[in-house]
């Protein structure tokens, strides 16, 4: 007889490396449902893979809300499940396309405060020689 292996959230907390309020705060926004027994939560293989899922996403740069997008999309019953991998790749996509726009204004950023600091320099410089005037000891 096999029974089906459950977590508890301090086992998925300690796997995941994550805290045991993390958990429940994915709760609270509905991408965990865990069943319950009294006052204490029954995770299932399912809710484990939804929460690593979750993480991955995280770690991916992807809003909770674009993790619940894609998580839901997934269906066991069907073979490869295209869809869901489609939309995926869609989000990777956009996630590049979102990463290089940002690069740009970094680098944007970088010639603008390059130029700001030459500016600020000459500025110290000519005031510094204006202050000190032409020097008496070459007739300059």
């Amino acid at each position: 007889m096999s029974e089906r292996k459950t977590y508890s959230i301090g086992e998925l907390a300690r796997e995941l490396d994550i805290t045991t309020r993390t958990i429940r705060f994915y709760e609270d926004m509905g991408l965990l449902s865990p069943r319950r027994r009294g006052q204490t939560r029954i995770y299932s293989p399912a809710d484990r893979v939804r929460l690593k899922l979750i993480l991955r996403g995280k770690r991916l740069g992807f809003s909770l809300a674009e993790s619940r997008e894609l998580i839901e999309l997934y269906r066991p019953d069907r073979d490869n499940n295209q869809i869901q991998l489609q939309a995926l790749l869609d989000k990777i996509q956009e996630k590049r396309d979102q990463l290089l726009r940002q690069l740009h204004d970094i680098e944007v950023m970088q010639i603008e405060l390059d130029e700001a600091e030459q500016r600020c320099r000459d500025a110290m410089r000519t005031a510094a020689d204006a202050t000190t005037g032409p020097d008496t000891t070459t007739g300059q």
